[in-house]
C-alpha cells in the first residue's frame, strides 16, 4: 500500500550527534507527530514508540526498502531545475530552502499543481510554516520541522489551526423539537479530556451542522464523562479534521474527529471507542434564512446542544430559542463540498 503522509513531518536526521537525533524523535512523539525522518543508521531509533520511520539516505527518502521521496537544498537556479525536474517522478519532494525565500516555493507550487507529486518545505520556526502553509493561497502540501534542538518542537503544536476547515457558527432559531420513536445513537468516546462546551459539527443535511456539546458537565442523574459526544442517529453527518464530512456510522476507534468551542478554537482529538445503542430520539429543526434544517439526537437530558446562552439540554431546549450551526452551500459528494444543487430534507 502507498505511503500517505500527513501535513506535518519531523526531520531527526540533522543532528550531528545520535544522543540529539534521540531526543528530536522522543519529543516528537511526546508532540503527537508519528511520521519521522530518520538517518539510515538509526533504524535503533523506531523503538522509541510506534511511528512510521523514513529514511533519508542521500538525496532520496526511503521506506520499507522503497523509494518515496526526495530531499533537496535550494541554493540557486540550478537546484530549481533539478527540483522541477522531480514532478510526477516521485511521491513526495521535501525542499530546504538555503536561504527562506518565499519567492522560490511560490514557483514549485504553482509548478507543481495537479502533479502527482506533493511538495513539502523545511521550517525552523511555527511562523515559517504558517507562511509555507498559506503562500499563494494554496501553500505546500505540507512542512517538516527541523528543529535546532527538541525543545523547539512544542512551539509548533498549532501550526496547523488555519488548516482546519472553517467553522464559523450561526445563531438560528429552533422551529420544532418533536419526541420521535426508538434509533440507533451514536456515542463518541474521545481519547481527550473535553471542555464544557466543546463540541462536535453533526446535522442531518451537511449544509447545516449543530454544535452538540461533550458530556463534561454534572448531572443530577449520572457523572459526567467529559471524554464523550453523544452525537446523534447513525445517519448523520459530522464533520472532520480535513473538511470532509463522514457518516456518524463510520466513525471507528483510531479515527480524527474535529472539536470546536464556542470561541472557535479547534482541535483532532482521536475517537478510544465508538457506542451504537437503541435510544429514544428527539428531532431538533432550525429556519436558517427561509430553509428547514434539522438534527436527531437522543431525547436525554445528558445531551447539550450550543446556544449563545451556552451549551443548553435538549430537555430545557425550546421553541424559540437560539442554536449555533455551521451553515455552508452547495453539496457533498463522498463528504466532499461541491459546488452543486442539493436538496436534503
Amino acid at each position: 500500500m502507498p505511503l500517505t503522509l500527513p501535513p506535518v513531518l519531523v526531520r531527526a536526521d540533522l543532528a550531528s550527534e545520535y544522543d540529539d537525533r534521540k531526543q528530536i524523535v522522543a519529543a516528537a512523539l511526546e508532540a503527537g507527530y508519528t511520521n519521522i525522518i530518520l538517518r539510515p543508521e538509526d533504524s535503533a531509533l523506531t523503538r522509541l514508540g510506534r511511528y512510521t520511520g523514513i529514511a533519508a539516505d542521500g538525496k532520496y527518502l526511503t521506506y520499507s526498502g522503497e523509494k518515496v521521496g526526495a530531499i533537496l537544498t535550494l541554493a540557486g537556479a540550478e537546484d530549481m531545475e533539478e527540483a522541477y525536474s522531480m514532478k510526477d517522478t516521485v511521491p513526495y519532494l521535501i525542499i530546504t530552502p538555503s536561504d527562506w525565500k518565499v519567492i522560490p516555493l511560490e514557483n514549485l507550487i504553482s509548478r507543481f499543481q495537479n502533479s502527482s507529486t506533493r511538495v513539502y518545505v523545511c521550517v525552523r520556526t511555527p511562523e515559517e510554516a504558517k507562511l509555507a502553509f498559506s503562500t499563494m493561497e494554496v501553500g505546500a502540501d505540507g512542512v517538516v520541522i527541523a528543529p535546532v534542538s527538541p525543545a523547539d518542537i512544542a512551539g509548533f503544536s498549532k501550526i496547523q489551526c488555519d488548516e482546519f476547515p472553517d467553522t464559523e457558527l450561526t445563531a438560528v432559531p429552533v422551529t420544532k423539537i418533536t419526541p420521535l420513536s426508538l434509533g440507533d445513537r451514536v456515542c463518541i468516546d474521545t481519547c481527550s479530556l473535553l471542555a464544557q462546551g466543546e463540541g462536535m459539527l453533526v446535522g442531518s443535511q451537511s449544509s447545516c451542522l449543530f454544535l452538540v456539546c461533550s458530556e463534561s458537565f454534572e448531572s443530577e442523574y449520572v457523572n459526567s464523562r467529559p471524554f464523550r459526544v453523544n452525537a446523534g442517529a447513525v445517519h448523520s453527518y459530522i464533520l472532520c479534521p480535513d473538511g470532509t464530512t463522514r457518516y456518524l456510522s463510520e466513525i471507528a476507534s483510531g479515527d480524527a474527529v474535529l472539536t470546536r468551542m464556542p470561541d472557535g478554537t479547534l482541535r483532532a482529538v482521536s475517537v478510544g471507542r465508538v457506542k451504537i445503542e437503541v435510544r429514544p430520539m428527539l428531532l431538533i429543526e432550525v429556519d436558517a434564512g427561509g430553509r428547514t434544517h434539522s438534527v436527531i439526537l437522543q431525547n436525554a437530558e445528558t445531551i447539550r446542544v450550543g446556544t449563545p446562552a451556552g451549551a443548553v439540554s435538549v430537555a430545557d431546549l425550546a421553541v424559540g430559542d437560539e442554536v449555533y450551526v455551521r451553515l455552508e452551500s452547495g453539496g457533498r459528494h463522498f463528504g466532499h463540498a461541491m459546488a452543486e444543487t442539493i436538496c436534503e430534507k
